[in-house]
């Protein structure tokens, strides 16, 4: 099955709640994962939580172009679960 992000919510700093189709869910911190230019604006907590879960791409996205690949995503919460 391929990992689709269905449901996200920010919780606190660089951390989101994901859900995805499979069912699976749990928080992600992303704290260590914004570097190069297309992530340094969201160093800025403001601007880090106005994210939304893209329609098309199934996955988290930022008006500035970034996002992460729901595999990426779905990789990270197995790995802290």
């Amino acid at each position: 099955m391929i990992a689709r992000v269905t449901d996200a919510r920010h919780i606190e700093k660089y951390t989101i709640w994901i859900k995805f189709n499979d069912g699976s869910e749990g928080e992600v911190d992303l704290k260590d994962e914004l570097w190069g230019p297309v992530f340094e604006p969201l160093k800025d907590v403001n601007q880090f939580r106005k994210f939304s879960v893209h329609p098309d791409l199934h996955t988290i996205t930022w008006d500035n172009g970034a996002d992460f690949s729901p595999e990426f995503l779905h990789s990270i919460l197995r790995a802290t679960a």
